[in-house]
């Protein structure tokens, strides 16, 4: 069937209110929940063979926060999508006043390859509690686990509700000919805005989660032990191959030489082996990938790491040291296990040096220097972020997930990723058995100051 009918279907769908039912979105949720736990060891196996990724790291980092995120919604849809009462203003009386939340309707999410699962289905677990209807475009790059979405969730789940499409840039490029009511993109800036200007020619609203050279801030009040187990979890997970990973480290002078000491060591702690794939640690994607990765390695800068495998794609997590904002590994997001350090000495003026580069879809902090913790806050613009940790606020349902600038527009994760797939109509309900005569003819003096007295 052609991609058009297949809009065109779950259109019918929708205008059929079919999905408005909250109890049906309910039971479509329940119904994924249960395909995915019922197809986990497929799903293992796929992550496996794209990644080399353990199946440990593959509930931790993937399955384990869809079902978190699917129970949320369980618990919470309906609450979320009963009308809200608002004041009504003394003009409009006697009357009251409320928002209705509505699906949009037909809706495109386009999945990232980086976290295949967890990027793909957060975003159509919304779509589904909010009512709309979902075709998945999953990333051909992480093919085995596209082909595995495909396999589960087309046999469980009717084309005409919920549907995955396999393919590239031809099929991507058909579908965002195609007028939705929403699309939901995961992935490069570059690439976001081809999506972006794709939807203008349908004024069809969007969302962009996309990335971005994401700083940390390691102040010398840090407790540097602690600061280098967090920074090396996060930066290394996945092989750094994580959107919000810390992209860079921005290290006060005097901490320098003892700060990478620490990390020397983290490291050496926790990857003891040379060029051993370990369930602790991945494989980079593709060749492509892997040959612009290790293009940005500086030999004369290695600190730690540097060495490679081509025929496992594995890359040494790898420590850049005397690092200026000037250097080539410093003009694009590295996503993968190399961090660049740059040392400074003057807070403020570093500040104004991440200022002028694109705003990051993250920002860590490590201090416990109040004053300074909120001036990084106050003055750089950013996504999302945590002071002392990294990554983790991903975790936090609670926290709006998203970017700003060239990292992003749009948030999701719990009820903002419900608002994201919804439409918030607002009602003003008068009612007929008293009408004051206020607003008609013939306008006199009274009137003008009745009317400022009740809009003043």
């Amino acid at each position: 069937m052609s991609l058009t009918s297949i809009l065109k279907n779950q259109q019918t769908l929708f205008d059929s209110n079919k999905t408005k039912d909250v109890n049906f979105r309910i039971s479509q949720l329940k119904i994924l929940k249960e395909i995915l736990k019922q197809n986990e060891a497929d799903l293992y196996r796929a992550i496996y063979k794209d990644f080399g990724k353990s199946q440990f790291d593959t509930y931790l980092t993937e399955l384990s926060q869809v079902y978190v995120e699917i129970n949320l919604y369980l618990k919470k849809v309906k609450k979320w999508n009963r009308k809200k009462r608002v004041r009504t203003n003394l003009i409009n009386q006697p009357a009251r006043s409320y928002i209705i939340p509505e699906p949009l309707g037909s809706t495109l999410v386009i999945g990232a390859w980086n976290y295949p699962i967890y990027l793909s289905l957060m975003p159509v677990i919304a779509a589904i509690g909010a009512g709309n209807t979902v075709i998945l475009k999953p990333s051909e790059i992480s093919s085995n686990v596209s082909s595995t979405l495909v396999k589960i969730i087309n046999e469980n789940f009717p084309q005409d509700y919920f549907h995955v499409i396999e393919g590239g840039v031809k099929e991507t490029t058909e579908l965002l000919k195609l007028k939705f009511d929403k699309i939901f993109f995961t992935g490069s800036t570059e690439v976001g805005k081809i999506v972006y200007q794709a939807a203008a020619k349908n004024l069809t609203p969007v969302t962009l989660e996309l990335g971005g050279k994401s700083p940390t801030f390691v102040l010398h009040d840090c407790n540097i032990a602690i600061t280098v187990k967090r920074i090396v979890w996060s930066k290394f997970l996945n092989a750094g191959q994580t959107c919000v990973a810390p992209d860079y480290i921005l290290v006060d002078e005097r901490i320098k030489s003892k700060f990478l000491e620490a990390l020397k060591s983290e490291i050496k702690t926790y990857f003891p082996d040379q060029l051993v794939l370990r369930d602790n640690y991945t494989q980079i994607i593709n060749d492509r990938h892997f040959n612009r990765l290790n293009k940005l390695i500086d030999k004369n800068r290695v600190f730690i790491g540097g060495d490679s495998d081509k025929s496992q794609r594995y890359l040494e997590p790898t420590l850049l040291q005397d690092i200026t904002f000037d250097d080539d590994i410093m003009k694009e997001e590295i996503f993968g296990p190399i961090l660049p350090v740059v040392s400074f000495s003057n807070l403020n003026e570093v500040i104004q040096k991440v200022k002028k580069l694109p705003k990051p879809l993250s920002c860590y902090i490590y201090s416990n220097d109040k004053k300074a913790i909120n001036k990084v806050l106050t003055e750089l613009s950013f996504g999302s972020g945590s002071i002392n940790d990294s990554v983790v606020q991903l975790s936090n349902s609670n926290l709006p997930f998203g970017g700003v600038g060239a990292s992003g527009m749009g948030t999701y994760h719990g009820d903002k990723g419900f608002e994201t797939f919804s439409h918030y109509k607002s009602i003003l309900h008068r009612f007929t058995w008293f009408e004051p005569s206020l607003k008609y003819f013939p306008y006199t003096k009274l009137k003008s100051r009745l009317l400022d007295l009740f809009l003043r």
